[in-house]
Parts: C-alpha cells; structure tokens; sequence
C-alpha cells in the first residue's frame, strides 16, 4: 500500500501553496466556517506554515523570538486558533493586550477555560503542589471565571468566537448515578454566566450524552463540543445524537483519535512535522459537522484540529478542507 501523501508546503511546487491554503480556509470563513489548529508555537511547522529566516537573531534561529512571534505569521495563513494555554492559569490584562495584538481584528480565537473551573478535584501531578490531589473548592465557581478571566478578555470579546469547558473524565461521585448531579450543578453555573461570550461544553464521559444534557445546552444556547478523544465516540457518532447541535454555534475539536491515550499520541507524533498515522474517517466526521451546521442557517462554526490528531495539524485541515470540497 502505497503510503500517504504529506501536504508538505516547502515541497509543494507549486505557485504559492501557502496561499492557496489561505484562500481556501478564507471560503469557507465566508461561510461562518473558521477552521484552525489547536495551539500555535510548534518548530515541527518551521518550513511548511513558518519561514524559518523570520526567527534568526544573529544567523541562528532564536526559540524566544519564534515564541513570541510566530502566532503574527500563523494569523496570516488561518482565520482562528484555539487556545489551549488558557487552561493552565489566569493572566494578565495586559497578556491579552499583547497576544490580540499580534493578531488582524477580524482572526478570531478560541480559548478553554481554566482548569480551575472545570475539575472537580485535583490530579494527582507534582504540578499541583499543596492541591495535588485534593477536591477543588472553585469548580464552577461563576464569579471566580468571571472576575478573572471573563472580565479580563472583555475587551477583546470582538476577536473571541467561543470559549470551551472542558471537563475531565467525571467520577460517579461527581456526576451522580445517572448524571443529573453534574447537569443540575452544570445548569445552574451556565444560568450565571454573562452574554457577552459564546460557550461550550466538552464532556468526556460517554454516559452523560443525552436528551438531558443537550436540553441543559439547549436552555442556556451554548454549543456541545464535538470532541474526538480517547474515550469518547468518535465525532460522527456524536453527531448522529438527537439534540446534539442544540445552538447556533458549533465547535468541533479533533484532538485524539479514539483509542488513542494522550502520551501515547506524543510519542509516536513529536516533533508534529508531518501525518504519522491517517484518519480518513476522522477527516469525514469533521467534514459531516461543518456540511450539517452550515445546511442550517445562521450557525458559526470552529474547527481546531490539534497536531496530535494524526501528527501534523495543517496537514490534517488539509485533507479536511479535501473532504469539504469533494
């Protein structure tokens, strides 16, 4: 079996596939439709979305200056990006100031809130200090979001598409015997929220899609996060849920394939320069969200594809944006 082909833009003969790439994402923006990757600072992209001549500070290619520069070049090529930094702590106004920035008025982001929000306890990581492994006393606390984070990107909300919950793998004691015990708890968080954001919720417990979680959605218009991860169906399956598109935004986050554990993913995909492992019906169920939403009216849609999907995130929307245009 032949083996796949990599959509290697430094290789691509072409005239300007860079561009080509641009003005097939700006179609389907056209559309309501962003599609992007998941994240942004990865030296796997050097040569194929980054030029690597951008980054040298005395003939040598400079981390710090990519860091902190790279997101600049990303936006010229995709309209959106989501976040995942946002996950880990609270920052700054000025942070923000800076990162919107770097960015044209009309590239819109995607962020997760901050795991001190979403997880109910603790992991059990060094990472955590003193609260490793301990119940978290601010899980959806809506005025701790609010005051630290909501408030903060307030200023930019214009360049702010959507805004994700994602929650870990709930214990039974968390989510109760049926779910109703993290829905009603979810339902009252989603109730104090201010309108000035776009929300949605990712769930990685398979059990607790259902009419009543889609109803809770539904009640507040806030999206479900079609979400491929380890343990959850695989996107099309979501889709196919009655209720499961209960809002007029749609967020779809192709991060793992099912099955797949996180650090497993790492392993076979670092440095993330190119598709190890091919997903030709993940890049379909993608595509089935997009052509659903956009089939009714008036629905925004974002794609963040992550590198760890199937190893390399801009050939992944590729072969995506291949699907939709079939």
């Amino acid at each position: 079996m032949a083996a796949p082909r990599q959509l290697d833009f430094l290789q691509d003969r072409s005239p300007h596939p860079l561009e080509r790439l641009k003005l097939r994402l700006a179609r389907w923006t056209e559309r309501g439709v962003y599609i992007g990757a998941s994240s942004w600072k990865y030296e796997g992209w050097l040569g194929q979305v980054y030029t690597r001549e951008r980054y040298f500070v005395r003939g040598k290619l400079s981390r710090k200056q990519f860091e902190q520069h790279c997101l600049e070049e990303y936006a010229e090529i995709f309209p959106t990006v989501c976040g995942d930094f946002s996950f880990y702590q609270f920052y700054s106004d000025a942070y923000w100031d800076r990162l919107f920035a770097q960015t044209p008025p009309a590239f819109q982001f995607g962020f997760k809130a901050p795991e001190v929000i979403t997880v109910p306890s603790f992991p059990d990581h060094e990472r955590y200090g003193g609260n490793r492994g301990k119940p978290n006393p601010s899980f959806l606390n809506a005025d701790l979001l609010r005051r630290e984070f909501l408030d903060r990107l307030s200023p930019h909300r214009r360049q702010v598409g959507y805004i994700v919950f994602q929650f870990p793998q709930l214990a039974q004691s968390t989510r109760g015997n049926d779910g109703e015990a993290f829905l009603d708890r979810l339902d009252r968080f989603l109730g104090a929220l201010p309108d000035t954001f776009r929300f949605a919720i990712e769930v990685r417990n398979e059990q607790l899609l259902g009419e009543r979680y889609f109803e809770r959605l539904r009640r507040h218009r806030v999206g479900h996060v079609f979400n491929s991860w380890t343990r959850m169906p695989r996107i099309g399956r979501q889709l196919e849920l009655p209720g499961a598109v209960p809002s007029d935004i749609v967020v779809c986050r192709a991060l793992l394939r099912p099955g797949r554990a996180y650090e497993q993913a790492v392993q076979m995909f670092q440095p993330y320069d190119r598709i190890k492992d091919p997903y030709p019906q993940g890049y379909r169920d993608v595509a089935t969200v997009v052509r659903t939403a956009t089939a009714q009216a008036r629905r925004r849609v974002y794609v963040a594809v992550n590198n760890r999907f199937v190893g390399n995130s801009p050939n992944a929307i590729e072969e995506i944006l291949n699907e939709l245009d079939a």
